[in-house]
């Protein structure tokens, strides 16, 4: 696709990222290793061209959680909109960043109208930085009542996403989530504020833990 992309006088290639970018390697459990190590191949040969080529560039565009998206669609990750129950994984503390569809879909706009800035790098933003807890608050003051928590842990979730992994099947999700909210280890902050982000200059929007929860349950009402 790279090649294709050249050969047609492409002047921008995004690559494929949308998650983690380079912090899978370093920060990432080894049970992604298989999945960055081929998407590291194509980043690499983008920049392999980009350096043959000056008129061909590339972008990589680290989004980490699509939080609005992810909250809806997985209860897995700890809130299910539709019967208003969570569960709160170890203290509930752990920080990560996450961009919202808007925020996603926004920063491909940015990398297009700032080409100079933008040009064969890897981009970091986010929408907000947030925990669980803080989640949680937010739930219950946007749809008014207390939702029933359940206690659970990363390491748990570790457990049953390694033995389905052996297995060969079913075990993304459970990964996923011990790798976002594994205590303590900040695996899934693409930046540790927004000043060392990207955001500002593509133009994302800050969100909020209300802003994010209305969100999901506007959807759910749909």
């Amino acid at each position: 696709m790279i090649d294709a992309a050249e050969a047609a006088g492409v002047k921008r290639f995004i690559v494929n990222d949308f998650g983690w970018g380079l912090r899978t390697r370093t920060h990432g459990l080894p049970e992604f290793r298989e999945t960055i190590e081929k998407r590291h191949v194509g980043w690499d040969y983008a920049a392999k061209r980009a350096a043959a080529n000056s008129a061909f560039t590339w972008t990589g565009i680290t989004t980490g959680n699509p939080i609005d998206w992810a909250l809806r669609k997985f209860p897995a990750m700890g809130f299910d909109a539709v019967n208003q129950t969570a569960i709160i994984y170890d203290a509930g503390e752990e920080m990560f960043t996450g961009t919202t569809l808007e925020g996603i879909g926004q920063s491909v706009v940015g990398v297009l109208s700032h080409p100079d800035e933008t040009a064969n790098r890897f981009v970091n933003v986010r929408s907000i930085k947030t925990c669980q807890n803080e989640l949680l608050q937010a739930f219950q003051k946007v749809t008014g009542r207390q939702w029933p928590v359940r206690r659970s842990t990363t390491e748990a979730m570790k457990i049953e996403g390694r033995a389905r992994y052996k297995a060969g099947a079913g075990w993304t999700l459970y990964i996923a989530v011990a790798q976002l909210l594994d205590p303590g280890m900040a695996r899934n902050v693409v930046a540790p504020s927004r000043e060392e982000s990207d955001a500002d200059l593509l133009g994302i929007a800050e969100e909020t833990p209300e802003s994010i929860a209305e969100r999901v349950m506007k959807f759910q009402l749909r």
